[in-house]
């Protein structure tokens, strides 16, 4: 079985791609691009709005909030 011929992107879907990325903890970026050359792959057509909806909804699936420390967050420098 032959693998799928990689997919052309334009500036703009790349620029969406590394933004939705860059949010995600490093050591789920690669799984969260493969996930998405996966899904892209398998759409009958790309475009800036597909790309995005792919994006969303992987990155959904990767994105862990932040943890906190606990200390209470004053507001304003130095206060």
């Amino acid at each position: 079985m032959l693998a799928p011929s990689p997919r052309a992107l334009s500036d703009s879907e790349l620029t969406t791609i590394m933004a939705a990325c860059r949010p995600l903890n490093p050591a789920d970026r690669d799984a969260f691009l493969h996930s998405v050359a996966a899904a892209l792959g398998g759409l009958p057509q790309l475009g800036d709005g597909a790309v995005s909806r792919v994006c969303r909804d992987i990155q959904s699936r990767y994105w862990q909030p932040p943890e906190l420390d606990g200390r209470p967050h004053v507001g304003g420098i130095g206060r």
